[in-house]
Formats: C-alpha cells, sequence, structure tokens
C-alpha cells in the first residue's frame, strides 16, 4: 500500500463514526440547530489561525521547493478562508467577525490545536504532515458524502458545496501525493500513522464539540 492508503486504512473506523455523527447528518437532513452550527464556525475560526501556523511550520520543514512552495500556499489561504467563508457564515448567523474572535477557545479546539503545533515544532517534516493531513483529507471525504445527499439548509448547502467541491478536492490531491513522493523509514511511518490516527479523533472530538456547544466546565 501506499503511505496514504496505509495512513488512511487506520482511521476507517473513525470515519465512520464520523459520518454517523448528529452533527454532521443534521446538516444533510436540516435537523442540526443554528446555534450548534454558529459554535462550530466561531471554533473553526480559531482553529484555522493555529492550523495556518502548522501549515506554515510544514513549509519551513519541507525537502523541497515544492513543497515548501504548497504548503506555504495553504497556510495563506487558511487564513483567507477564515476571513472570507467565516465571515460569509457569520453574517448569516447574525455575529460579526469582531465578536466571534472575542468569544472563548473552547477544550477541544486548544487541544486539537496545540497537539498540532507541538507536532510541527517538534518532530520531523513527515511528522508534522501526518498531523495536518486529516483535516484537509477527512473533510474532503466528508464534504464529497454530504455533497450526494444535499441538504434543505440553504446555509448547510454552502458549506457542503466548498469541502465538497472539485476546487477542494484538487488541493487535498495535491497534498496526497507529496506525502506518497516522501521516502519514510518504517519507524517514521510509525511515527505518523500514530499522528494521522490522533488528529482524526480530534476531528470527531471537533464536531461533537460543536454539537455539545461546549465551554469550559469550570
Amino acid at each position: 500500500m501506499s503511505t496514504t492508503e496505509t495512513l488512511w486504512s487506520d482511521i476507517e473506523p473513525i470515519y465512520a463514526a464520523i459520518l454517523d455523527h448528529p452533527f454532521v447528518t443534521g446538516l444533510t437532513d436540516g435537523t442540526l440547530a443554528r446555534e450548534k452550527f454558529r459554535h462550530y464556525v466561531v471554533q473553526d475560526a480559531h482553529y484555522l489561525r493555529g492550523y495556518a501556523r502548522a501549515l506554515a511550520l510544514c513549509a519551513a520543514k519541507a525537502p523541497d521547493e515544492h513543497a515548501l512552495a504548497m504548503f506555504a500556499a495553504h497556510a495563506g489561504q487558511a487564513i483567507a478562508a477564515e476571513q472570507e467563508l467565516h465571515a460569509e457564515l457569520l453574517g448569516s448567523l447574525d455575529l460579526g467577525a469582531d465578536e466571534a474572535a472575542a468569544l472563548p477557545i473552547a477544550p477541544a479546539t486548544q487541544q486539537y490545536v496545540s497537539y498540532l503545533l507541538a507536532t510541527a515544532y517538534g518532530g520531523s517534516y513527515a511528522e508534522a504532515v501526518a498531523a495536518v493531513l486529516p483535516c484537509y483529507w477527512i473533510y474532503a471525504r466528508v464534504g464529497e458524502h454530504l455533497l450526494a445527499a444535499g441538504s434543505p439548509d440553504p446555509l448547510y448547502a454552502r458549506w457542503i458545496g466548498t469541502y465538497g467541491g472539485d476546487e477542494f478536492r484538487e488541493t487535498v490531491d495535491a497534498v496526497l501525493a507529496a506525502v506518497n513522493r516522501l521516502p519514510v523509514s518504517d519507524h517514521e511511518l510509525a511515527r505518523m500513522r500514530a499522528h494521522f490516527t490522533t488528529s482524526s479523533r480530534y476531528e470527531w472530538m471537533f464536531w461533537d464539540a460543536g454539537h455539545r456547544e461546549e465551554t469550559w466546565p469550570v
């Protein structure tokens, strides 16, 4: 198997749990409460600021100019997504960007971002890429899955169209190709698999936190 096939084989049960989560199913059947989606969008804006920094670290550690340019561009695009897509979504939810930025970062968001940054700073390039990869790949797979079903809610349909569309899929395909070109030892592949699985679990936790409108317990 290719490196990416090996990584994905580890998380099939996690991906299935994501597709079955009521937050995700609620996007297509229209039952997801707007308050839950609002919480998710606010946290996603917080998350993307940290994710952009993790991508920039991938660029800094990249072994070749192609990967450097790709991850540097994606870091900038993550910030652009926050400013454009989230501004549009938040506007539809009667919340301004400054108001959203002032809301607290929830536990799952802080944990996930902290894990990505710790891995990207302290690990190898391969480990850093494995940690950031689930956010690319799972969103593309979820978006593709949901796009086939659509949504009666125009706001949710807009979100689904972003991640289920060809443009995002092409971005993800480029990252997957870069991962598969990377020569890795058995030891480093084992580390990649551990990081990829952990980040995939955080993806489930992030949607679950949105569904619960998670706040700090004390």
